[in-house]
């Protein structure tokens, strides 16, 4: 008797694409700047994370210094989330809609 070797599933990935990036966002904040904690039910809601994947049409044009892993402040108006291996934290954005790049003060310069 002879056993088949597992075969692994190829890794999937999402790849965003025309003029769009694929943005982690921030966890919600459950607790105030003062320390007050929030019940479940209300959260102040966080529209900064961190870019996952660029599309290829973004990452060429030289109008855009957007980058993978840079952390972006963004409008969730146009956001299409995406369900992917249980995170739903995950959205597809316009690049138009991502509106500051955090960087550090020695790369700004």
């Amino acid at each position: 008797m002879t056993s088949k070797p597992v075969r692994k599933p190829a890794l999937e990935i999402v790849e965003p694409v025309g003029k769009r990036v694929l943005i982690r966002k921030d966890e919600d904040k459950k607790q105030t700047k003062t320390g007050i904690h929030l019940p479940d039910k209300i959260e102040i809601p966080t529209l900064t994370g961190r870019v996952v994947a660029i599309s290829r049409q973004v990452e060429r044009d030289e109008d855009y210094t957007i980058k993978q892993y840079d952390r972006v402040l963004f409008n969730p108006k146009h956001a299409i989330p995406v369900e992917f291996e249980g995170d739903n934290r995950l959205f597809v954005i316009p690049i138009e809609d991502v509106v500051a790049i955090f960087r550090k003060a020695e790369e700004a310069e």
